[in-house]
């Protein structure tokens, strides 16, 4: 069962969230300004803000382990990869945040033709920020500072619109469910 939050802001002020899990909430409230992320290296290494990042209405941001070795995340990073322009299409860039450094998220966009930006948060620093940190893994571990996988969108302004995400690092929301998402947060009919 998808574990998601995604309200809807309508002109009148926020509507109930939808399909929203009060036991397990993850990440900085609906409504809220999304922490800053300051200016993480990007796969090329060129220092990005959330605001070089943006779409002309937002952008989905998304926090995920490993695209070397979590073959989740990249079945996920893959899966996004085939929505990025319905995504551009509303208005949206799409953006993945992980711990891993710019040559590993190179790597994998050159061999999977990638057509979106990935950050490097090597002291894990953005995912701290963000409340996100797996706590099960120690020091030492390779996977120690590795995120809970989730998927924000923005708004132009850095506000977070809706979340998305599901109870265990081996299920993600899928590409189809960000765009429904997009759709539902915009008010679109489509």
């Amino acid at each position: 069962m998808i574990k998601y939050i995604a309200a809807i802001f309508l002109v009148l002020g926020p509507v109930a969230p939808v399909a929203a899990n009060p036991d397990f909430d993850l990440g900085p409230p609906i409504g809220t300004q999304a922490p800053t992320i300051g200016t993480p290296q990007d796969e090329t290494g060129k220092p990005r803000s959330l605001e070089s990042l943006m779409g002309d209405k937002g952008l989905v941001l998304f926090f995920f382990r490993s695209a070397a070795w979590c073959p989740f995340c990249q079945a996920q990073l893959m899966d996004l990869n085939s929505g990025v322009a319905d995504i551009e299409k509303r208005g949206y860039r799409l953006a993945g945040i992980s711990y891993e450094p710019p040559p590993v998220d190179a790597d994998f966009i050159a061999k999977r033709d990638i057509k979106y930006t990935l950050l490097s948060d090597p002291k894990s620093e953005v995912i701290d920020r963000y409340k996100l940190r797996d706590s099960q893994y120690p020091p030492g571990n390779r996977a120690y500072g590795v995120p809970r996988p989730i998927i924000f969108i923005l708004d132009r302004k850095g506000v977070i619109k809706a979340k998305l995400y599901e109870d265990t690092f081996r299920k993600r929301p899928s590409v189809s469910l960000v765009i429904e998402t997009l759709d539902k947060v915009s008010g679109a009919k489509r």
